[in-house]
């Protein structure tokens, strides 16, 4: 097993919030290292069962020798179609931690952390072909400033796109630390704060982080039995909006204003948490990582 791995944030929370059946079958979307998978399998008897998916090969390394583990390599994006395919129609619980986990972080090579030197690579699935350094070499400046914009909520990047695009030519744009010193004239504010936000919007769209997150919402209804749950932790507004409002309203729209408006979708979810729960001090404390994580909690109706 690779150490450290990852410290599972809202473990008890999470695990409590499944109503975990002892022969249900429940899937873990976002394996790492394995956590989440332990919490359930331990409250599960032998017909039980958890799908764990992760897109990251070094995963693989942390699967616990049981039969009633079925590891999917795959993004959660596909989760209805792997399903199908190990002849599951319906589970009972779905639980998703988003973000990145601290092993990725550590690693330096692997581009997502601003504390080393590396490529600026940000890849979750090494397999696939688009890199942080193909995004800034590139997107034009209209893409970028979108980006970081959206993704980051960096305040000046409309600049920051602007002076990316004019610069990337003149020196070799391939490592994080070429990065930190191309942006150095344009930072605003706490430099790493804003480093956390610049690496933050390129992680999220080299990953499609938000349009995996849509995907795998929308096929929730479809793939939970009468009952089932879903857990999904969150650790920026942008994620936690977009589960907040699927949960709402069974879809990704901001709440209806027009009072005069007497239409009602059917929302096939009911929302079990009313507020998201939020780590303990004392988790905090163990592991400041956790502050901004929120779980939220559906069933399906």
């Amino acid at each position: 097993m690779l150490q450290p791995y990852h410290t599972p944030v809202l473990f008890n929370e999470a695990i409590d919030a499944l109503n975990i059946k002892p022969g249900g079958i429940y899937v873990d979307c976002t394996f790492g290292g394995g956590g989440h998978t332990k919490g359930m399998l331990a409250r599960l008897d032998d017909g039980g069962k958890v799908v764990a998916f992760d897109q990251d090969d070094d995963a693989k390394q942390n699967l616990p020798k049981d039969d009633r583990v079925i590891f999917v390599p795959q993004n959660f994006r596909h989760i209805e179609r792997f399903l199908r395919l190990h002849k599951i129609n319906k589970v009972d619980g779905v639980l998703a931690d988003l973000g990145v986990s601290s092993y990725q972080f550590d690693e330096g090579e692997r581009g997502f952390s601003t504390r080393f030197d590396g490529p600026l690579d940000m890849r979750m699935d090494r397999r696939q072909a688009l890199t942080a350094a193909n995004v800034l070499l590139t997107y034009n400046e209209e893409k970028l400033h979108k980006m970081f914009e959206r993704y980051g909520e960096v305040t000046n990047a409309k600049t920051l796109a602007k002076h990316i695009v004019h610069n990337r030519q003149l020196k070799p744009l391939q490592t994080i630390e070429a990065f930190r010193v191309l942006l150095q004239p344009v930072v605003k504010g706490n430099p790493n704060k804003y480093l956390a936000q610049v690496f933050q919007a390129l992680r999220i769209e080299v990953n499609d982080e938000l349009g995996a997150l849509r995907e795998m919402l929308q096929q929730l209804p479809q793939v939970l039995n009468s009952g089932g749950r879903a857990g999904i932790i969150t650790f920026h507004s942008l994620e936690d909006r977009e589960v907040k409002n699927f949960f709402k309203h069974g879809d990704f729209n901001e709440e209806d204003e027009n009072p005069f408006s007497t239409y009602e979708k059917e929302n096939p979810l009911r929302v079990i948490t009313k507020k998201p729960l939020a780590p303990t001090e004392e988790e905090v404390r163990r592991n400041p990582r956790s502050r901004s994580a929120k779980l939220r909690v559906a069933e399906r109706k």
